[in-house]
Formats: C-alpha cells, sequence, structure tokens
C-alpha cells in the first residue's frame, strides 16, 4: 500500500519542476543567451581622390588684343629734339594715336601642378608653358611744311612703324577648388611672363629753303644735317609681366586621368609701347599620381 502511494508523489514533484523550468529558460532568452551581432555601417565612397602631383597637356583658341600706348609720340619728340623745328611744333602731336589690333588662332600648352585635399576643398599650385605666335604691326606716314620763326621754310616727314609678336609665355598660378565626386571646378590667380618681339621705330626727313645770314644767297631743298634720321629700335626676346585668372573643370575618368576645361585671362603690361590682353578657352587631359 506504501509503495503505490509514491508513484503517483514523483510523478507531481516532477511535473512541478518542469513547469517551473519554463519561466526560467524564457528569462534566459530575453536576457539574451541568443546573441545577434549588430549589422557593419555603410562605408561611404567620397570618390576620386584630386591630392597629389600630376602633369598634361592641351590645345585652345586665343584672342590676343594689342593696344599700342604713346611711345611713338615720345619718339617723334625725340627725332626733332634740340633744334628750333622742334621747339616750336610739337612732332608728337602729329602721330596719330594708333587703334588696338587683334590677333586670333590656335595655342598649345603644358601644364605641371600639385594639389593638397581639406576635406571636399583642393588647393593647389600650378605652373604651365604655351606657345602663341600672335602679332601685330601698324604703319604710318605724314608730311608736313611749316615755318619757323628764323624765316626758314621747313619740310619734314615723319613714318612711323609700331608691332609686337607674342612668341610664348608662361604662368604660376595659385588653384582653388571644390570636388564633388568625379569633378572638380576650381579657380586660379597667378604672374604670368612672355616673350616678345617688338618694333617702335620713327624715320624722320629734314629739308629747308633759307636765306643764309652771311651770304644772303637763297639756299634751296637743303637736307638737314644728321638727316634722315631713325629713332626707336627693333628687339627680339624682349619679356614682359603681367597677371593672370581664369576658371575651369577637372573631371577624373580614372584614380590618374583627368580631363579639363578651363578659360584663362591674361594682361601684360607695357612692353616697348605696346600692352596685350589674352583671352584663351581651352581644353586638356591630364595624369595624376
Amino acid at each position: 500500500m506504501r509503495i503505490r502511494s509514491i508513484g503517483p508523489a514523483l510523478a507531481a514533484t516532477a511535473l512541478a519542476a518542469s513547469l517551473l523550468a519554463v519561466p526560467a529558460l524564457a528569462a534566459d532568452y530575453l536576457r539574451g543567451s541568443q546573441v545577434i551581432e549588430a549589422p557593419e555601417p555603410p562605408t561611404i565612397d567620397r570618390g576620386i581622390n584630386w591630392s597629389g602631383f600630376y602633369f598634361g597637356g592641351g590645345a585652345g583658341v586665343s584672342d590676343t588684343k594689342f593696344e599700342p600706348g604713346t611711345g611713338l609720340q615720345d619718339l617723334a619728340r625725340f627725332a626733332f629734339r634740340n633744334t628750333l623745328l622742334g621747339a616750336e611744333y610739337d612732332m608728337g602731336a602729329l602721330v596719330n594715336n594708333l587703334p588696338e589690333k587683334r590677333d586670333s588662332g590656335a595655342t598649345y600648352f603644358g601644364f605641371v601642378g600639385y594639389n593638397w585635399a581639406f576635406g571636399d576643398v583642393i588647393l593647389g599650385l600650378e605652373a604651365d608653358y604655351t606657345r602663341s605666335g600672335h602679332s601685330y604691326q601698324i604703319d604710318d606716314f605724314i608730311a608736313r611744311r611749316a615755318v619757323t620763326s628764323n624765316g626758314t621754310v621747313n619740310d619734314y616727314s615723319l613714318t612711323t612703324n609700331q608691332g609686337a609678336k607674342l612668341d610664348d609665355y608662361g604662368t604660376a598660378r595659385l588653384r582653388m577648388g571644390w570636388a564633388f565626386g568625379n569633378f572638380m571646378p576650381f579657380a586660379t590667380i597667378g604672374g604670368a611672363v612672355g616673350r616678345f618681339n617688338t618694333t617702335s621705330t620713327v624715320d624722320a626727313t629734314w629739308r629747308f629753303t633759307r636765306t643764309n645770314p652771311v651770304t644772303g644767297a637763297l639756299e634751296n631743298n637743303v637736307v638737314a644735317s644728321g638727316y634722315p634720321l631713325t629713332v626707336g629700335a627693333t628687339k627680339k626676346n624682349v619679356y614682359g609681366f603681367g597677371l593672370s585668372v581664369g576658371g575651369g573643370l577637372d573631371w577624373a575618368l580614372a584614380d590618374n586621368i583627368f580631363l579639363r576645361g578651363e578659360y584663362q585671362l591674361i594682361r601684360f603690361a607695357d612692353v616697348e609701347g605696346t600692352t596685350t590682353t589674352v583671352n584663351t578657352a581651352r581644353a586638356a587631359v591630364g595624369v595624376k599620381f
């Protein structure tokens, strides 16, 4: 009788233990016994690395404007210096103010530079060299008769020649850009030096008719001493200095190859009587390291 009463008691005890274990397992599950790994953060693609050394070359179309100054007027006055004719008549006023001239066509250039990246801001230094060959030349002639205070009848003429040729030039510029993935718009500012061949001359002639103050004889069509006279000079490899500004866009085709479109403006100071301005639209391909 006692043995039979033990069986139901053991069964009840086992059932109670199993029921008590269910809340414990649920609590372990809620406490994280099942570990789930957090997803990795997404990788941000910042595009091309624009920093580093680069070089390249290309071609452009340039419009070069030449503006003659007042150098010929000064030369005309100089041609008749220390004479009564030059003292009583302003020879420089007889020389016309020459009009500006333009020359345009293809130009070819190479460039080299280095970029520093500060996030999306790009700062760099760049130098370039351009072959130009643009030029102008203006000739003029004027002849006059004038009577000076001593009664002399003077016949004189001025032949003027003004011109310049811009052989080539180089610039050194600061670049400032902003990176947008594979594209980088930029602006530039810096200095320029150009190599010119120049001509600025005045050929003067002078003949006179007068009564000889000693003999009283009439002297006709006498060539003045020292004339014909040429003042001024033709010069080669004259260097002019100026400023350069511009802007453009670099487009990276790959990590180390890019295309460029750019506008550049250069203004050279007076070189032997001529001020020169160069406007250029140009395209190029570059390699970056």
